[in-house]
């Protein structure tokens, strides 16, 4: 069938769950309820947009901080270019099935059905779960703290603790995440992009003036004497890089496009990757230029520093901090869908209707039991950079990084002789590397860490 690689045997899960068409099985109400596909390539761009331009911005001076000036930019770039590279791929393996009459929604279906393995669908399940709980706790965890630097700064010596501020961002989230389906989240995107460009452009001009201020901060911009703690840290900042980048469910963000979705991602894609370029290269650059490997894992608190003055106007970090906060939201709930729709297409019942009582009372418990999980996690262990990395190696380098390459090799089928197939071959190799050792990196870094500081801090460990 065109070249697609179809395995009869996987699990009856992954068969019943492959469309046979432009419309979804009648039966599912993830598809349904969560995935219905409404919307048009713009909305996708927001989509799209939200899912990779977040607050992690606020951790490449850090990722930076590991590589220094040289290797810092090239990586960045490097790392842009292969996932620009990446999502093209799977936008057009998703294209290429929905012509043959296979229209995929899920990521785990799509993997299964080109590479021809039951054991495919589980794999990307236990990935994208993994990237999705990561990605929650960090969003609560950054929010938490940004409202704890706030208080601190109102407040110097004020009661409250981070975790309280964790509580409450939860609470807001767990309100939140009842909007029913992704579609419905567009709108709050749309603004999401916005607001990245607002609070990127505030904490770029901040990192300017505290530079360029009477008394700036001591700006060094060496490594580690140790080569193999800099040899360490360079995977462990490639792999915050793959986890700034990343986005892990880019066929669950086509799906809410409305049939057909041929060539509408990558229009989407365009107004992503312009909205990366003016953010992330900002960020990265007037921040590591302003506080050299002194920089903190998130780029607010080297301005508003525990022991001194603002670096900056205190109005001007204050709106930033309300642009990030009103941001995570978004990213908080884009990221919360694959688990809602995993828990919707098991809970709900399709027939009953989106809004009846017998699929509201579960929607409701699930997922504020999850946000709630997530939010105990984010108090009991706040290694926020940390975090970032482990997910970024564990998650999204084989997500964004090695999988799409490999299923449009396997569904295209481009020639061996081809530069297609084989720089495929080479960024699979590369990056399968580069993910086993920042893996190995990034844990090595949150056991060290996780033995300076004890269970539910007050401070984020860098």
């Amino acid at each position: 069938m065109g070249g697609l690689q179809i395995n009869d045997s996987s699990s009856m899960e992954a068969s019943d769950a492959v469309e046979k068409g432009d419309q979804p099985n009648k039966n599912d109400a993830g598809a349904a309820f969560v995935l219905e596909s409404k919307g048009t390539w713009w909305h996708a761009g927001f989509h799209l947009t939200t899912a990779i331009v977040g607050p992690t911005i606020l951790t490449l001076p850090y990722a930076f901080r590991g590589m220094g000036w040289v290797l810092g930019l090239f990586s960045l770039t490097a790392v842009a270019v292969v996932t620009f590279y990446s999502y093209y791929l799977m936008s057009k393996v998703l294209d290429h099935c929905e012509r043959v009459g296979r229209r995929h929604i899920r990521f785990r279906e799509l993997a299964s059905d080109v590479l021809g393995s039951g054991w495919m669908f589980y794999f990307v399940v236990c990935i994208q779960t993994a990237i999705n709980t990561g990605v929650g706790i960090g969003c609560i965890l950054l929010s938490g703290e940004c409202l704890k630097i706030m208080y601190s700064n109102l407040y110097p010596d004020g009661p409250m603790k981070l975790y309280q501020f964790i509580a409450m961002v939860t609470v807001v989230l767990i309100l939140l995440s009842q909007l029913p389906s992704f579609h419905s989240l567009r709108y709050i995107n749309l603004a999401s992009l916005l607001l990245s460009l607002g609070y990127t452009f505030l904490v770029v001009l901040a990192s300017i003036r505290a530079g360029y201020s009477k008394n700036p901060p001591p700006r060094d911009y060496s490594l580690d004497d140790s080569k193999s703690v800099r040899t360490f840290n360079v995977f462990t900042s490639i792999s915050i890089l793959a986890a700034v980048f990343g986005n892990g469910i880019l066929p669950e963000i086509q799906a809410t496009v409305a049939p057909p979705a041929t060539g509408k991602m990558m229009k989407g894609l365009m107004m992503c990757y312009t909205v990366i370029f003016f953010t992330f290269y900002s960020a990265s650059v007037s921040g590591y230029w302003a506080f050299g490997n002194k920089v903190s894992s998130n780029i607010l608190k080297s301005l508003l520093p525990d022991d001194g003055p603002a670096l900056a106007p205190t109005w001007l970090l204050g709106l930033a901090v309300i642009f990030v906060l009103l941001q995570l939201i978004a990213i908080g709930l884009v990221y919360s869908q694959v688990a809602y729709e995993i828990m919707e297409k098991n809970s709900a019942d399709v027939k009953q209707g989106k809004f009846s009582k017998r699929n509201l009372i579960p929607r409701l418990a699930l997922r504020t039991v999850y946000m709630a999980f997530c939010a105990f996690m984010a108090a009991m262990l706040p290694f926020f950079g940390d975090i970032n990395g482990v997910v970024g190696a564990i998650g999204f380098i084989p997500l964004d990084f090695i999988l799409p390459m490999l299923m449009y090799n396997m569904a295209i089928k481009p020639s061996r002789r081809s530069v297609t197939y084989w720089m495929n071959v080479l960024i699979m190799v590369v990056f399968t590397g580069v993910g086993l050792m920042g893996a190995f990196s990034s844990i090595r870094k949150l056991v060290l860490d996780a033995h300076e500081f004890k269970l539910f801090s007050n401070d984020v460990v860098d």
